[in-house]
């Protein structure tokens, strides 16, 4: 899946949301704002949360428009291999949010033994 040269979209719920540990990498995106997707449901992994299609009550996420340079550097860090989607940690896929169709992360690995959070909003262990 490749991404025209122009910006995208992206959505995010875990730790590149704002206050985060990987925010940083979204520091010259555009932020669009919130949304409450009922499409997605959060499985918590420990330090990062994965996400999978699913129904859910309602998961928040952040919105942001991105150039090129800032959509692979979310790739690296989400494992993502365009080349093969389906060995990387994460996979990019297109979901609908109210600020337009926008690129998010689902996990690729086993999800069996955790529970999962179908609304509001993932929050990182406390240290």
């Amino acid at each position: 899946m490749e991404t025209s040269q122009e910006s995208a979209i992206v959505a995010v719920y875990g730790t590149l949301k704002r206050g985060l540990e990987n925010h940083h990498l979204l520091v010259r995106a555009g932020f669009l704002g919130v949304d409450r997707l009922t499409t997605i449901v959060l499985y918590d992994l420990g330090k990062f949360p994965g996400a999978r299609k699913a129904a859910s009550n309602g998961i928040y996420v952040e919105v942001y428009a991105i150039d090129n340079t800032t959509l692979g550097a979310l790739d690296e860090l989400e494992e993502f291999d365009p080349k093969s989607p389906e060995v990387g940690l994460y996979r990019r896929e297109r979901i609908a949010t109210c600020h337009g169709d926008a690129w998010i992360y689902i996990f690729n690995g086993e999800i069996a033994d955790r529970q999962p959070q179908k609304s509001g909003t993932w929050l990182p262990p406390k240290s």
